[in-house]
């Protein structure tokens, strides 16, 4: 074994007290910068040198603005006139029926497209082999966009046959949803989401339209907020039955067999709605004649 002499021991210590220099400067190099960076922030956000100038330039000439207060408007009146404008827009009757299906719908949808990784990893754990959902997603987006685009040339009277393709393109979903749940192959689970997702944004393109036919550009933010709020209260109660622990809990592939039944019973409903609608618009031209015919008896 060798003896450490004078020299190494030096270059030992020398070591030594660099390492204890380099670690004592790590501390005041961190906080130094953040803290001249904070500082230069507060100062600069603090400077603000066109507020002499500004006051004078709104009530000049040009803007003609006015230093009197506006009296803050009553509570009471907006409520008032929101829930007023609320009965006069979900008083349409088209309004009510694209509104409905466009709540129910989103609250379905959010409810797949949150828990479909957990039926995919059910239906081909990741550890065992190689996985595509993020490919997945993008491709579902990407033809979901083409088949919006395409929407626009698709000519139907959507005032007469709305009901009837909602309920038939629901039905689709379903079928998607429950073969994605019942069929254990991931690729056909890939493809069933894809054209889940393909009708979802294509129905949801339709229904955003003709509910904004129907509205002046003022009622926008309420009516669709009112939808959004529905949807979102619709799949909060439905996670609370269906997913959460301290509901039902069920397994996964349970839960998209309701999801599936969910997105049925929404087809049925708008099959049963579009058919009477249907009825009494194909009605109405033969009621004046068979008055007419009974007065000339």
């Amino acid at each position: 074994m060798d003896v450490p002499g004078p020299v190494s021991r030096r270059a030992a210590a020398a070591a030594a007290a660099s390492v204890l220099l380099r670690t004592a400067r790590v501390p005041r190099e961190c906080w130094f910068l953040p803290t001249a960076l904070l500082c230069a922030y507060g100062f600069f956000a603090s400077l603000r040198p066109s507020e002499p100038f500004l006051t004078p330039y709104l009530l000049g000439p040009d803007k003609n603005l006015t230093e009197r207060e506006e009296p803050k408007p009553d509570r009471l009146l907006v409520l008032k006139v929101l829930w007023n404008d609320f009965l006069i827009c979900y008083s349409s009757r088209p309004l009510l029926c694209w509104s409905v299906w466009w709540a129910l719908s989103t609250c379905g949808y959010f409810q797949v497209v949150n828990y479909t990784q957990g039926l995919w990893e059910k239906v081909m754990p990741s550890r065992y082999a190689a996985i595509y959902n993020g490919g997945v997603e993008a491709v579902s987006t990407l033809l979901g966009a083409v088949a919006v685009f395409a929407v626009g040339y698709i000519k139907i009277s959507w005032s007469t046959w709305g009901e009837m393709m909602l309920s038939l393109f629901s039905l689709l979903i379903a079928a998607a949803v429950y073969i994605m749940d019942t069929v254990g192959n991931i690729w056909v689970c890939y493809a069933s989401y894809v054209v889940f997702r393909i009708i979802y944004m294509l129905l949801i393109t339709i229904a955003t339209f003709q509910i904004a036919a129907n509205l002046s550009m003022e009622r926008y933010a309420l009516v669709f907020g009112v939808n959004t709020f529905i949807a979102l209260a619709l799949q909060t109660l439905l996670t609370l039955i269906v997913v959460d622990a301290s509901g039902l809990g069920l397994e996964i592939t349970t839960q998209f067999l309701i999801y599936a039944g969910y997105f049925a019973l929404i087809a049925v409903v708008f099959l049963a709605n579009g058919a009477v609608s249907i009825m009494k618009k194909y009605r109405k031209p033969e009621d004046p004649e068979s008055s007419s015919q009974v007065t000339t008896s």
